[in-house]
């Protein structure tokens, strides 16, 4: 399996493996949320292993071997794309994790810190496990029970609630509209098999089309 994003032979070619005494060290990143997940090291052998199974693989220094995360666990990290830094002596790889990334069970190894956008990518699996439970356990879950009408409603009247509170320029009441606007638009977004991910993706097309 090939990953999305693969290094080039230029890039492979200038990493500097000499300075780094043949351990590189690698930050892994989710993809989608930007939360950095945790640090190790791969030799040339284990980068050649990552990039052509799709999944993370480091030289361990404990073991003293190859070893693939998840390879016990199942948690694997599967790569979306990896990069050097500037000096060629550090990998960033981006990656789509199965599952927890520390032994602990948290997503991250540096768990609790979290980005505010992470803690966005966080809110949104958790309305999309609310889809199908019982409307009696929690607001969203009724919001789904109610039909794709009744949340493009809340959408519609929260969108207006927000303009309002702008045009008085009221900024507490503006950031708890936009709070509510946000998340209204989430569920409808899961409602229709969408995610932040889809609209990004559009917005960057657009960017890109105006270069």
């Amino acid at each position: 399996m090939l990953t999305a994003r693969q290094l080039t032979p230029q890039e492979m070619g200038k990493l500097d493996w000499q300075k780094v005494d043949n351990l590189m060290p690698v930050i892994v990143q989710h993809a989608t949320s930007g939360t950095v997940l945790m640090m190790g090291y791969m030799n040339q052998e284990a980068l050649n292993v990552t990039l052509h199974s799709g999944k993370v693989t480091f030289f361990s220094r404990t073991k003293q071997r190859l070893w693939t995360k998840g390879e016990s666990s199942g948690h694997f990290l599967n790569l979306v794309g990896i990069y050097p830094d500037c000096d060629n002596d550090t990998l960033l790889a981006l990656v789509d994790p199965i599952g927890p990334t520390c032994h602990t069970g948290s997503e991250s190894c540096f768990a609790p810190a979290q980005t505010e956008w992470g803690f966005l990518y966080e809110l949104e699996q958790l309305l999309a496990s609310r889809k199908n439970a019982s409307p009696d356990s929690s607001y969203t879950a009724r919001l789904y029970a109610s039909g794709t009408k009744r949340i493009a409603q809340k959408v519609g009247e929260e969108g207006v609630e927000t303009a309002l509170a702008a045009t008085v320029n009221d900024r507490e009441e503006l950031t708890n509209e936009a709070a509510d606007l946000l998340y209204h638009l989430l569920v409808l977004l899961q409602d229709q098999k969408l995610d932040l991910s889809c609209i990004i993706r559009r917005l960057r097309e657009r960017h890109s089309a105006k270069e």
